[in-house]
């Protein structure tokens, strides 16, 4: 979107005063020339000070030992982490010619049956912040290349699975936990049995004899010595749930050393669910319709909003229920506003209207480009604002440049830093460390903070040009135009 350079025209202040239809794109400062060398330099602190490399947990056993179910409880306790799964079943080798005529001799046991140098190109990018393509093996016609490989991006917690991945120094000297699920010999036998009948269609026999030529021996051979590399052995596997209890809350105590909130005490991400994760992948997906994104959107904007109302302050009040009993409560705060920063702010008016009746909101309106590659555009404020808490509203925290403009306006009108809750879906580590460091009295409130910024000061992985896609607009129809009459 194109605006006028220099000092508003009043046909724009005109326009946006008239107009509730029409929305405004283009407006989340992504640069600015003295903001970005600022930020750069804020950047690389934050990335030395914040930067971590991935929980990284290895978990082997025995083929049927519950290797799977461990992974699996851990991943549901860590609801409010990134957690992602590797398996080392995706790393065989594709199978020749000559070894796929004589497949039922090939020893899947092995370590030479993985491709261990891929294995170790991928987790190092995942290590270092790098999304990476994971090979879907297909155990049908042993390749890789038969279905799409699994994208997956970093995360805080890498979970690596299989039979042999302590087998290889290399591969163990990636991770910071190893655990090893211990099962009895006779459990595992019957779940193979069990899985490869009902699941895979062989007959006992087949399996029995798969199993005395190849399993037990490399178990014997190349797994259980590698046991001794274990920093925690969990016996009965996925049935222990006090060990793996045990594990989770060592996780959270090593993830919490670099959790940008210790780092913030004004920094609030609201916990994390399924649900709330479920919601974030829709709004995420390129190929979510608008009906669908603007449906979930709201609903985290909903969440956003009443976790924000939840640090206003509140003053006790008693009340007589319809028993005739005294119930101790609270009264709202009563002296609140919203600023929503246009347009993309807007989508948050609905969600604070609906918690709080006749409510008072503000604009304000910044440009990306102009003199210095900013530019206040327009402000429309409560004149009473300085005695005001004030919410706000902008749903994507990126570099942190409009956020510092937008407050630094409120402040000049006289509003307390303290009275100001700054609510967002998401939020990039950068951004946050440039408005905690500039105003650390204020609050911030988020769903999800996000890996960082891409050359273009692009929030990622981040879910797009959020104004567009919640308020159905592109790239070809971005014009400032009159509503028509």
């Amino acid at each position: 979107m194109s605006l006028p350079m220099g000092s508003t025209s009043k046909s724009v202040v005109d326009l946006i005063e008239a107009s509730s239809g029409v929305h405004f794109s283009g407006f989340h400062m992504d640069s600015l020339e003295q903001g970005v060398k600022e930020m750069e330099l804020t950047t690389a602190s934050a990335t030395e000070e914040l930067h971590k490399q991935p929980f990284v947990i290895g978990v082997a056993g025995g083929a049927a030992s519950g290797k799977t179910t461990v992974c699996d409880l851990i991943i549901q306790q860590l609801h409010d982490q990134r957690v992602v799964l590797v398996n080392q079943d995706s790393f065989y080798h594709n199978l020749t010619e000559e070894e796929l005529k004589q497949v039922h001799d090939y020893n899947f046991d092995h370590p030479d049956a993985f491709d261990t140098e891929q294995l170790l190109c991928v987790m190092e990018k995942l290590r270092h912040g790098q999304a990476v393509d994971i090979p879907n093996y297909d155990l049908k016609s042993y390749k890789n290349n038969v279905f799409p490989a699994r994208r997956v991006n970093p995360s805080d917690v890498i979970l690596l699975e299989g039979i042999l991945i302590f087998h290889d120094q290399r591969v163990r000297d990636l991770m910071n936990m190893k655990i090893f699920v211990d099962t009895d010999a006779d459990v595992r036998l019957a779940r193979r049995i069990r899985r490869d009948t009902v699941e895979k269609s062989r007959d006992i026999g087949t399996v029995l004899d798969q199993y005395s030529k190849f399993v037990k021996p490399a178990f014997d051979d190349f797994i259980l010595p590698t046991k001794k590399y274990a920093d925690i052995i969990i016996p009965r596997g996925g049935d222990n749930h006090v060990a793996i209890d045990l594990i989770v809350q060592h996780i959270r105590t090593k993830l919490g050393q670099h959790d940008l909130c210790k780092i913030y005490p004004n920094l609030y991400v609201i916990h994390s669910t399924f649900q709330i994760r479920g919601m974030h992948t829709l709004i995420r997906d390129a190929q979510t319709t608008k009906h669908d994104f603007v449906f979930y959107a709201d609903r985290l904007i909903r969440l956003v909003v009443e976790h924000g109302l939840g640090h206003l302050p509140f003053t006790e009040k008693q009340v007589i229920t319809p028993t005739g009993s005294v119930y101790t409560g609270v009264d709202f705060c009563k002296r609140l506003c919203g600023v929503s920063v246009i347009r993309s702010g807007e989508s948050m008016e609905n969600a604070l209207r609906a918690c709080c009746k006749g409510i008072k909101i503000g604009k304000i309106l910044i440009h990306r480009e102009g003199d210095n590659g900013q530019q206040l555009i327009y402000e429309k404020l409560p004149s009473d604002i300085s005695e005001r808490h004030v919410l706000l509203l902008d749903p994507i925290l990126g570099t942190g440049n409009s956020a510092v403009q937008a407050i630094s306006l409120l402040l000049r009108k006289g509003v307390p830093e303290s009275n100001i809750i700054f609510l967002n879906l998401i939020s990039a580590p950068q951004g946050v460390h440039v408005v905690c460091k500039s105003f650390p009295r204020i609050k911030i409130v988020t769903s999800e903070i996000e890996m960082g910024l891409n050359n273009d000061f692009r929030v990622i992985p981040g879910m797009g040009e959020f104004g567009d896609r919640y308020f159905g607009t592109d790239d070809d129809d971005q014009q400032v135009v009159a509503p028509s009459q």
